[in-house]
């Protein structure tokens, strides 16, 4: 059966291959053909005006500038004695074209000289170079024509075969899968004339269930035994993300990235507390949020059974309501314009004229992000036994917290007896990161700062979110009329809408992928496939 499909294949596969093939050839035939009809009317019309008489010669030029055209006249007239003809026309694109009709004896001179004088003679493909120049005209427009119908052809081949051929290779495919998932499956499995044993990976929740339906069904002749397992096989342990409903539409992220070892950390429950919370600082604008909400209740209404579509909408829903939430914060509901009609005021700050304590926000934010991300790689590599790496990520968050503490000391008052002794730890931790983490220790250091330092694009996108808003209320006021002041504020908040669910999203994604779980996180998990047959 299996040589039977493969042959099959081989067959099938050299005839697609030989129509795709044919079809490209093709395809690029007409793309060349048809960059040529920009001219073939003008080419038509030139060619309708010059007698079908023998002995001449026709060179067709394009020329951008229509200037040049009399100081060509003068340059052929020279050459030819006068005795030649020029019709001239202009293309759809704005380029004249010029048809030039002498004596063949005296073509190629004109030719030569052309060329010399860089003006470009009107190419056509070389397939026709044996045609005259009129045939080739003709032959040009026929091509096109047969190659269109010659694609066609081909499409409604490729076509009849996938309607002929698709079902049975489908369910082909499912047989083979089918028979792939018992091979596989034997590996796992040991006969003996008196007993088989079977091993393999389940989760720790589902065993009691499993074992249940074995005793139940075998009568208690088939038992199941929890392995414990052996530190040299947490390696091989294969990888499954199980969350609360509140955190499993944050897996649609999370799934972006490789799998994390059976040893790390689920990246789900961190992406589901600070997405949100980065989203809502960014956006923070009640009016966009309360849109956005109602918006992730349409499509989860309207995409129940899409698994990706709905979560995705589920996490919108989530992270609107922070976005409403900072909005009441920072007072903005479309921007201003709560303010203004509505009386909506901030509870904290208005971004617009608090942009250094904002800024200072997004960054102690990032602080905290940061020596989090660094704390849990602490713990794993206390779990790895690594204790150096441990070590050198203590130092690392020692120093950070030492250098946001000097940092304050500049804004806020600290007393003098608490500085000092910072700055001399500081000089007595900053060589033992060397000692712990090598010569490449600073240079970690400095991109762990750097790291907290990118926070800033909190504060930088959400301004931008508030100057759109702005901008989109003052234009809509300097219309004059409701109806057109309405429609332009409706199309620019909309806008400012759209920048603000994809600019946030980005953004914080990033903060968690390149700042967050580069401190912990290590990859290269083996997804979980249970033994089944499909």
């Amino acid at each position: 059966m299996i040589d039977a499909i493969a042959a099959t294949v081989e067959k099938h596969g050299a005839a697609c291959r030989e129509l795709s093939r044919k079809r490209e050839a093709l395809r690029r035939e007409k793309g060349e053909l048809e960059r040529h009809t920009v001219f073939l009317g003008v080419l038509d019309e030139l060619l309708a005006g010059v007698e079908a008489k023998t002995g001449l010669d026709f060179i067709g030029v394009t020329i951008k500038d229509p200037a040049a055209m009399e100081h060509l006249m003068r340059l052929v007239a020279r050459l030819t004695d006068g005795k030649f003809e020029i019709l001239t026309a202009t293309a759809s694109d704005g380029t004249v074209i010029g048809l030039i009709t002498m004596a063949k004896e005296q073509s190629d001179k004109v030719k030569r000289a052309l060329s010399a004088e860089h003006v470009p003679e009107l190419s056509l493909p070389a397939s026709f170079k044996d045609l005259s120049f009129p045939e080739k005209i003709r032959r040009m427009k026929d091509r096109l024509t047969e190659v269109s119908a010659e694609i066609a052809v081909i499409d409604q081949d490729q076509e009849r075969f996938a309607r002929r051929w698709l079902s049975i290779y489908r369910r082909v495919r499912e047989w083979l899968d089918d028979r792939l998932s018992i091979l596989k499956t034997t590996a796992f499995v040991h006969e003996t004339g008196m007993c088989f044993f079977i091993h393999g990976w389940i989760p720790s929740a589902d065993v009691a269930r499993v074992a249940d339906e074995l005793r139940g069904r075998f009568g208690g002749k088939v038992v199941v035994v929890e392995k414990q397992i052996l530190e040299q096989e947490l390696e091989r342990v294969p990888v499954a993300l199980k969350n609360s409903p509140y955190f499993q539409p944050f897996e649609l992220f999370a799934r972006l990235l490789p799998l994390p070892l059976y040893t790390s950390y689920d990246p789900t429950t961190f992406i589901g507390i600070f997405f949100p919370l980065f989203f809502g600082m960014m956006l923070g604008d009640a009016g966009h949020g309360l849109v956005l909400l109602l918006l992730s209740v349409i499509l989860m209404r309207r995409f129940k059974g899409r698994g990706n579509i709905r979560a995705a909408a589920q996490i919108l829903f989530i992270s609107s309501l922070y976005a409403v939430l900072f909005g009441a914060f920072y007072g903005e509901f479309f921007g201003e314009f709560g303010g203004e009609h509505f009386g909506f005021r901030p509870l904290i700050a208005e971004r617009r004229t608090a942009i250094v304590p904002t800024l200072l926000f997004a960054l102690s934010v990032g602080v905290m992000h940061v020596v989090l991300g660094l704390c849990l790689g602490v713990a794993s590599a206390i779990r790895r036994k690594i204790k150096r790496e441990a070590l050198f990520k203590l130092l690392n968050i020692f120093v950070i917290l030492c250098l946001v503490v000097l940092f304050v000391s500049l804004f806020a008052p600290v007393p003098r007896l608490l500085t000092r002794p910072i700055i001399v730890t500081l000089l007595i931790a900053i060589p033992l990161l060397l000692v712990t983490g090598g010569l490449m220790a600073p240079l970690e250091l400095v991109k762990n700062i750097g790291n907290i330092i990118s926070y800033a694009r909190i504060m930088a996108i959400g301004l931008t979110s508030v100057y759109l808003a702005t901008v989109a209320n003052q234009l809509a006021g300097k219309t004059g009329d409701i109806v057109t002041g309405t429609v332009v504020a409706v199309i620019l908040h909309a806008l400012g809408i759209i920048i603000g669910v994809f600019s946030p999203t980005i953004q914080s994604l990033r903060l968690h992928y390149v700042e967050f779980f580069s401190k912990f996180m290590e990859h290269g998990g083996r997804r979980f496939e249970p033994l089944k047959k499909g």
